[in-house]
């Protein structure tokens, strides 16, 4: 299959770039992404590429010596939590955008492997993309969906939330793209914790309380020290931010599921920040700590709120492979 890229100045003036390509199988993704790589390097652009190791090792055959001039990045690591993959285009694509260059990602953090909270965590992060980086500059973001691999609802999906999807033809606007997130991003419900799982109130004479009572969960569970501390350091970063901007307390529920410790925590707050925890706080700022250190050492961090209230759901692997 030969497909052609798209020229140099195909590529956005002013605007952010984003884009789903929708591919069918390792050949036609090494060929197709591969190409729009090429043309990158060729055009003196700084490419970052975020995908598996194994996808890497198949564009590095194909670029050839190429290869030397792009960043690779192993989205098995880096995408664990969804979360973390946007300040990491903004790292590496920001000081370059700054300086008037044109810049070209990479990135497919969905792969069949994903659970169910994890695609949704996915789709969330590829629609705050369009927010994130809306204003800021251009420079051109290509999403890879493998159509052979993914379910159909998936790929569905990914053109709800890319402004252009490339399949035959390059940069093809969807008819079924939503547009940037709502003013309320949080609010599609979480589902119901287990019934076994007792619902905990706190204040913050409760908080030490609270980690020691998880940690000894966490622990009965069979989950090591090192993530023991993991879980028990996001949750009480979370639990004090419910009693800061909650209402003075909350609640909180933990359980384990599919060799994950999960803790919940619930207040009356509202988050109406789309990109909390999704963004390092600001040197010097006193708050806007707790989300970002949770997405740090948690495998997955789901927030849903609107005026009624918030809830985190907190995701620690047992073990990390």
């Amino acid at each position: 299959m030969t497909t052609a890229t798209p020229a140099h100045d195909d590529a956005p003036g002013s605007a952010f770039r984003h884009e789903a390509l929708l591919y069918a199988g390792e050949e036609e993704f090494a060929e197709r992404v591969g190409g729009f790589v090429r043309e990158g390097v060729g055009a003196g652009e700084p490419v970052l590429v975020a995908v598996s190791g194994h996808k890497i090792d198949l564009l590095r055959h194909m670029l050839g010596g190429s290869g030397r001039w792009v960043t690779f990045v192993d989205m098995d690591a880096l995408g664990v939590n969804p979360a973390r993959i946007l300040p990491a285009w903004r790292t590496f694509a920001e000081p370059h955008v700054a300086a008037g260059r044109h810049v070209r990602g990479v990135g497919e953090p969905i792969s069949p492997g994903r659970s169910a909270a994890e695609l949704t965590e996915c789709h969330r992060h590829e629609a705050l993309l369009n927010l994130a980086f809306d204003g800021g500059g251009a420079w051109w973001l290509v999403c890879p969906y493998d159509t052979s691999a993914l379910a159909a609802d998936v790929i569905a999906e990914a053109r709800c939330t890319h402004p252009l999807v490339w399949s035959d033809r390059r940069g093809q606007p969807s008819a079924e793209y939503r547009g940037r997130p709502s003013a309320e991003p949080f609010a599609a419900p979480l589902p119901d914790p287990p019934s076994a799982a007792e619902e905990t109130a706190f204040t913050i004479a409760d908080l030490h309380a609270l980690r020691t009572a998880l940690a000894d969960a966490a622990r009965a569970w069979g989950v090591p020290e090192a993530r023991v501390a993991d879980l028990t350091l996001a949750a009480g970063e979370v639990a004090a931010n419910s009693v800061r901007h909650g209402g003075g307390g909350g609640s909180m529920r933990a359980w384990f599921d599919a060799g994950c410790a999960v803790c919940e925590i619930r207040d009356a707050g509202f988050i109406a920040q789309p990109l909390a925890g999704r963004e390092p706080p600001e040197p010097g700022n006193a708050g806007g700590y707790g989300l970002w250190l949770a997405n740090q050492v948690c495998e997955l961090v789901q927030v849903r709120s609107s005026p009624a209230g918030t809830v985190v759901r907190l995701h620690v692997r047992a073990s990390v492979v």
